[in-house]
């Protein structure tokens, strides 16, 4: 008996150095220069986001199986990448955090597997994947294998999405074939000065087009934030992307046959707004800001704005009414005027087939002039990114309530969730002016000759435009075809929206059966 205590302490101290082997991730010299960078390790990421006590690991003993290059003299436990399960907030969460200490995060065979596993078990169980990606990229020593961990894990990015939320924050190097997994996800969190994402590398990109660029120049944080629109949000550090997930996470379901969770709160349903009432300036042409009427309306005032710095014409993001998520898209005439453009049309309409596919209700704010023309927007397809937002909201079937603060012009009326293309409540305040276009062009065509031919043709003009404006820059004949279910006053607006969106808690919507539809890409 003594002899086979003896061999079990022996197999238990085994097994809790090994253990510690692997908790240590590089060891302390390499933690020591990842702290040094401003990151945190792997271990330290998910430590801030999981609640405490909830994370179970899995595969902390797997090991890469190549002897090609030197890799048969080391052999990590865990092979760069940390993966489990945990919660945030109560929420049940897989996650992946790639930990740069360990050959540098590389990606191969093990380290590709290991993502796959919980992906797997994430669709199994209706969960959301979280990744945190901190990667020298593919590990070169295993070649092809390499490559093809990480198509393995791009397949599941795509059958994954629309099933369960996926959200990537980049918190180091992410190049090569690495950024498409992120690419597929819903939303990308990236961190000032330590990450950067690119296809290419910068020393490649000088051999080729001679242009000299740091990492942070092409691919960091601020570029893909500003010009590219590949990144949703930055953070100035780690810490405060992982607060940024976590709010993110607050107004997501935990899959596409879930309800967003609901939070309540005491700010009164019916809860006055007089402030709107002035919001809107006497100049039909003088810009204001939509954020101001956002926060108005929703919950607390709180607004968690998505892609805040690219195209910042139209505004994206998550409110709550009566403790519901609400997804909200505005037009911003502060911006360009609120005009809709390639950009813009491309954020919106993919924020609304993400609320859509997590049956998050849709709020949409109108004051837009129209399409932004110029050749640079025409040649660049204005038609089919347009098209785009116009065919996110038609397959749109969760609840979908517009205002129309101001201007809805032209083409753009449509676009923007009108009732003609399914939107379920439309509701103007007295200010709206709802046209094919402004007054003055639209006299312009229709009174061309009658102000050639005046004697005084600038007076003459100035009256037939007041004439268009009081007869159609008005909701009233929007509201006698049944465009509009109702004019609001602006103070009221609040306590209206959260209405509409009771009444609309059980709606039923389908579109035709099919395989999938062709979204004009």
């Amino acid at each position: 008996m003594g002899n086979s205590n003896n061999v079990n302490i022996d197999k238990l101290n085994t097994l809790r150095r090994v253990r510690e082997e692997s908790l240590l991730g590089g060891g302390q010299d390499k933690i020591t220069s990842q702290h040094a960078k401003g990151k945190l390790t792997a271990r330290e990421r998910i430590d801030l986001l999981i609640d405490n006590g909830t994370f179970i690991e899995i595969d902390a003993f797997a090991q890469h199986h190549s002897s090609d290059f030197g890799l048969d003299k080391t052999k990590p436990y865990g092979d760069g990448v940390v993966t489990g399960y945990g919660e945030i907030a109560g929420q049940k969460v897989a996650i992946f955090s790639q930990d740069f200490t360990v050959l540098g995060g590389s990606l191969a065979e093990m380290h590709g597997k290991k993502i796959c596993k919980i992906m797997d078990m994430a669709m199994k169980l209706g969960m959301p994947v979280i990744g945190l990606n901190d990667s020298g990229g593919a590990r070169v020593q295993e070649g092809v294998i390499s490559l093809g961990a990480y198509a393995d894990i791009f397949l599941r990015n795509t059958l994954a999405s629309g099933v369960v939320p996926q959200v990537s924050i980049i918190m180091g190097p992410c190049a090569g074939g690495a950024v498409y997994s992120p690419a597929i996800t819903d939303f990308i969190i990236m961190v000032k000065n330590t990450s950067y994402m690119f296809v290419t590398g910068p020393k490649v990109v000088k051999t080729v087009t001679h242009e000299d660029l740091s990492s942070e120049e092409l691919g960091g944080a601020e570029t893909h934030s500003t010009k590219s629109g590949v990144a949703h949000f930055t953070a100035s550090n780690d810490l405060e992307a992982l607060e940024i997930l976590k709010k993110l996470m607050s107004y997501l379901p935990a899959n596409n046959a879930e309800e967003p969770p609901f939070v309540p709160n005491d700010d009164p349903t019916d809860r006055v707004a007089e402030d709107l009432c002035h919001i809107i300036p006497e100049n039909p042409n003088h810009p204001y800001d939509m954020r101001d009427i956002i926060k108005k309306i929703a919950d607390l005032g709180d607004f968690f704005e998505v892609h805040k710095d690219y195209a910042q014409n139209i505004l994206c993001g998550f409110i709550r009414l009566a403790g519901k998520s609400i997804g909200v898209i505005a037009n911003q005439p502060a911006v360009l005027a609120g005009v809709l453009d390639i950009d813009s049309s491309k954020k919106a309409g993919r924020f609304v087939r993400f609320c859509d596919a997590f049956n998050i209700p849709i709020l949409t704010l109108v004051d837009v002039p129209g399409f932004l023309p110029g050749a640079h927007q025409e040649w660049n397809g204005i038609i089919t990114n347009g098209a785009k937002l116009l065919y996110a909201y038609c397959e749109a079937t969760v609840p979908k309530v517009t205002v129309i603060t101001r201007k809805a012009y032209g083409g753009a009326y449509d676009v923007m969730s009108s009732k003609h293309i399914r939107g379920d409540i439309n509701f103007a305040w007295p200010t709206a002016e709802i046209a094919v276009m402004g007054a003055k062009g639209a006299v312009e065509i229709i009174f061309k000759r009658e102000i050639e031919n005046a004697e005084n043709s600038e007076q003459r003009g100035a009256e037939l435009i007041d004439e268009y404006n009081e007869k159609f820059a008005n909701p009233y004949i929007a509201a006698s075809y049944g465009y509009l279910d109702d004019i609001i006053e602006p103070k009221d607006t609040r306590r209206k929206l959260i209405e509409a969106f009771h009444l609309l808690e059980n709606k039923v919507d389908k579109n035709p059966a099919k395989k999938h539809g062709n979204i004009p890409l």
